[in-house]
Formats: C-alpha cells, structure tokens, sequence
C-alpha cells in the first residue's frame, strides 16, 4: 500500500462527506425561498429574522461545541480578539447584510450573488499571502467580476437594475464571509471548526440589541407560513448546515468542497421557479455563464472551503 492511500479516507466516509455537503447546499440554497416568504405582508423585517438567527445559531451551535469539546472550546485570550472580528465579519454583518439584500431582490439573484464567495475569498487570501495567484485564477476572478456586472447594473452601467441595490447588499454579504473565512483561518489550524463558528455566533450577540430594536419578531397571528419559514431559517441554513459542512472538511479536500458552491445556485433557482414562477432574465443568464466559469477558474484549487451565507 503506497503512502498516499494509506491517507486516503474510506470510500465509505467520502460518501458521508459527499451526502453532507449536498445536504448542506439544499439548506443553504432554500433559505431565499423561506425568506421571501417570511418578509411577505404580516411577516418578519429582515432584522427580525436576524435576531432569530443570532439567538437561535448561539444557543445550538454554542451548547453543541460546549458539549462536545467542554473547556477545550474555550479560546485562549491572544485568540479573542481576531474571533470576535470574525464573528462580526461571518455573523453580525455578514447575515444582516444577506437579509436586507434578499428583501430587495429575488431568490434567483440571492443565488447567484453567492457563488461569488470563494472568489471574494481567494482574492483576500492572496492579499495577504494565503493563496497564491496563477493566470488561471487571474482570469476567474476577472470573468467573476465582470459576471457581476449585469446583476448590479441590468438597466445600464451608473445605473443600479431593479434588483441592483439588493444585489449590491448581497454582494457586500458575500465580501464580509470570505474576510471572516480569511480572518479565522489561523483559529482553525488551533481550534476544531465547530469552536471557531461557535464562538463567531456567540460573539455576535454583541449585535443583538441594534438588530432586535425597533424590529418585529413575531408575524401577525395566523400567519402560519412565516412560523414555518422562520423555524426552516433557524434549524437549517442557520445551524444544520453548518455542522454538517464541518462534518464534510473533515472527510473531504476543501478544493473539492468548494464546487459545490455550484449546486447551491441551481437548488435555488429550481424551488423559485417551481414555487414562484420566477424566470431567468436574459441579463441573469450572462451573469450566471461568467460566474460559473470564472468561480470553477478560482475554486479548482481552492485551500479555503466556503460554507454559505
């Protein structure tokens, strides 16, 4: 047996690894269906269902990781301050971004907005020197970019498209993750995943009392759907997904998670359609043709796995 397959995991758990991360990208990628439902009429505001997601993330992920690592889940005090700037990058800002965008936009757009992710964080990991660039990943992140552009001005460049300013906050969401993703990546060469994002939602809670005021929390009575949109947002995209990503990074290469930034698009383009009728606009389909190409460009060697929004 040669050394490289006696590293090589069992086929049985890359299939594990292989089911969790598809299982992730459906949460994932249903989350801008269950959020247009929830901000419907009677329903949440955007800061309502984050200050779910705070809460809720916290208490599960948090309890979880105590749970299972006990006082190993505590960081050590030179690590602090760079988990509590990665909490505000991953959580604070970067979910309360996504929320104000996804109610500006559509479930379509949200879905491709956040393939940008890896992109975003290849190209701030080659600023300070975590990731090298090579032409082929030149090219992506420029064919990525660019297939930005029609989302952003779909009425014409200086002008924002319909959707423009909920892109442009979406995208803004996608630019926070990969800086937390950056960020926090020496606290998981320390620290197991599932204390690194633990600490991140538990620190996030610092934005608590700024997302929660003035907001409401509870949809009107009788407004059964958006209870049922709002417990799908706190246990699957906000705490399910996660652990399972984390459960995948254990058994799988990370460039080999980072394609399935791919499926999340689809998931969510096939349940809006399906459920909202929604059609790709010709401008959507450019959008998608650039982002695809150049995020297979930037991700194929990818070294930091991009768990969604």
């Amino acid at each position: 047996m040669t050394l490289a397959a006696a590293r090589r995991p069992p086929s049985g758990s890359l299939t594990a690894g292989h089911l969790a991360l598809a299982a992730a990208q459906i949460a994932f990628g249903l989350f801008p269906i269950f959020g247009r439902i929830v901000y419907r009429p009677g329903g949440l505001t955007p800061f309502g269902v984050l200050t779910w997601r705070l809460v809720g993330g916290s208490l599960a992920i948090g309890g979880f990781a105590a749970l299972t690592y006990g006082r190993r889940a505590i960081p050590a005090r030179r690590d602090v301050s760079r988990a509590f700037v990665g909490a505000l990058l991953g959580v604070g800002i970067n979910q309360g971004l996504f929320l104000v965008g996804l109610s500006r936009s559509t479930p379509m757009n949200a879905g491709l907005v956040m393939a940008m992710i890896p992109v975003f964080t290849f190209a701030l990991a080659a600023a300070v020197g975590q990731e090298r660039f090579s032409p082929s990943r030149a090219v992506g992140l420029g064919l990525a970019l660019a297939g930005m552009l029609p989302l952003l001005f779909a009425g014409g460049i200086g002008r924002l498209g319909a959707y423009g300013l909920g892109n442009l906050f979406m995208a803004a969401n996608a630019l926070s993750y990969s800086g937390y993703l950056v960020v926090t990546k020496p606290l998981t060469e320390r620290y197991p995943p599932l204390v690194v994002i633990a600490w991140a939602y538990v620190f996030s809670l610092i934005c608590l009392p700024f997302a929660a005021a003035g907001q409401k929390l509870v949809p009107d009575p009788g407004f059964t759907a958006a209870w049922w949109s709002l417990a799908y947002i706190v246990v699957f995209p906000t705490v399910i997904a996660y652990l399972l990503t984390m459960f995948a990074l254990t058994r799988l290469r990370a460039s080999t998670t980072a394609f399935y930034v791919f499926f999340q698009p689809l998931v969510t383009g096939i349940a809006s359609w399906a459920i909202f009728g929604e059609q790709p606009s010709r401008y959507m389909l450019v959008a998608a043709t650039a982002l695809f190409v150049g995020v297979w460009l930037v991700a194929r060697h990818a070294a930091i796995a991009p768990p969604a929004e």
